[in-house]
């Protein structure tokens, strides 16, 4: 069974992936831990492409200093190989403080959907620790991955 495949082509971002083999458990599956971090690493990659990065320093990470709030995936098909995937990101909602952030893991050009989700993020002030709001820069960034509504 595979999950409805959104169009790449009409919202958010395919980010290439790689799976190695020290990411696969006993029985040669990708393990389910391995999951939020490869989905991490890809929107690590998306934003410092785009000249946002955390650099180590909370008062200087900007946007970058956000929490998560929930985080929810559901694996559909196994992975059983190392090799090439794709992480396909967009944004369902852009709030003034928190987003929620779909997400596929799939085949390298996207048509095989292995496992999907979402998670929403809160924005911080590093002082403080209480919601901030984000950047015009990422907030004008962010809009280009929104998903158009149903």
């Amino acid at each position: 069974m595979t999950a409805e495949a959104p169009s790449v082509a009409q919202h958010g971002a395919l980010v290439p992936v790689s799976v190695h083999f020290d990411d696969l458990d006993a029985l040669g599956l990708l393990h389910n831990a391995r999951y939020p971090l490869i989905i991490e690493r890809a929107w690590t990659a998306y934003w410092e492409e785009r000249g946002l990065r955390y650099e180590g320093d909370w008062a200087a990470a900007g946007d970058a200093c956000n929490a998560v709030k929930e985080l929810r995936l559901t694996y559909e098909l196994p992975v059983n190989r190392t090799g090439a995937y794709a992480v396909h990101l967009w944004l369902e909602r852009l709030g003034n403080t928190g987003l929620t952030y779909g997400f596929r893991f799939c085949s390298a050009d996207g048509s095989v959907t292995y496992a999907h989700g979402s998670r929403v993020l809160v924005r911080l002030d590093p002082a403080t620790l209480r919601p901030a709001p984000w950047s015009d820069l990422f907030r004008s960034l962010g809009r280009q991955l929104l998903r158009p509504e149903r």
